[in-house]
């Protein structure tokens, strides 16, 4: 069975740290995967995403130089370190994992394997 478990949301307040966790089981690691997040009415959009390696990243404009995407290639884990959070980064938070090869993109459609989503919430 193909699985993908996030961990690691929380409640912290703006300049605050989270790192969300994703456990991916039932597959290799030798596709592209992304975390994307979403907030009620609005379409999910691509945070990061990295290569089967881990060793290329990309990342959206909203959170370069705050965010960090990593891979525990032997352990097919997936991290998402977040800095410096802001309130607009409150959303629900997706891993995902693509189902084929190619150059890793921060496209929702490019993705066929989706966790259940952990909650972020940054206030004051």
């Amino acid at each position: 069975q193909v699985l993908l478990a996030e961990s690691g949301g929380g409640s912290v307040q703006p300049g605050g740290s989270l790192k969300l966790s994703c456990a991916a089981s039932g597959f290799g690691t030798e596709y592209c995967m992304a975390w994307f997040r979403q907030i009620p009415g609005k379409e999910r959009e691509g945070v990061a995403t990295t290569s089967p390696s881990g060793g290329r990243a990309k990342y959206a404009d909203s959170v370069k130089g705050r965010f960090g995407i990593s891979r525990d290639v032997p352990n097919n884990v997936l991290y998402l370190e977040m800095n410096n959070l802001k309130p607009e980064d409150t959303a629900m938070y997706y891993c995902a994992s693509d189902y084929t090869y190619r150059t890793c993109r921060l496209r929702p459609d490019d993705y066929a394997v989706w966790g259940q989503g952990t909650r972020v919430t940054v206030s004051s």
